[in-house]
């Protein structure tokens, strides 16, 4: 049977599930109240930080979700996103509108990887 690692775990959630060579990580925000732009790079700071914890980086993303608070941040959350992501290694991708946990947050990123 394959193991399952929890890492930065609490009663609510994991930031980190290892199962076999998946790295599942927990919605990433960013700093509540800032401008899209900057709450996406936060968000793509974090999703750095926890791969590289878990043992992988963003050119071994399998697949990303993206939530906006409103789809009119698309085009200047993308222009974030665009700059990041490896070339030829962009994952799986969805992104939707949906009401976030805070007003203030603009944006939540999901991110399944390989190990």
């Amino acid at each position: 049977m394959t193991q399952i690692e929890r890492h930065h775990t609490g009663t609510r959630m994991s930031k980190i599930v290892k199962h076999g060579d998946t790295i599942y990580l927990c919605g990433q925000v960013g700093t509540a109240g800032a401008s899209i732009a900057q709450q996406t790079q936060d968000c793509l700071d974090k999703i750095d930080a926890l791969l590289a914890e878990a043992g992988s980086d963003k050119s071994r993303m399998l697949q990303c979700t993206i939530w906006l608070s409103d789809m009119a941040n698309f085009t200047a959350m993308n222009e974030v996103w665009d700059a990041w992501v490896p070339e030829g290694a962009a994952p799986a991708r969805a992104c939707g509108e949906a009401k976030l946990a805070r007003p203030e947050l603009l944006v939540e990123m999901i991110v399944v990887a390989a190990a």
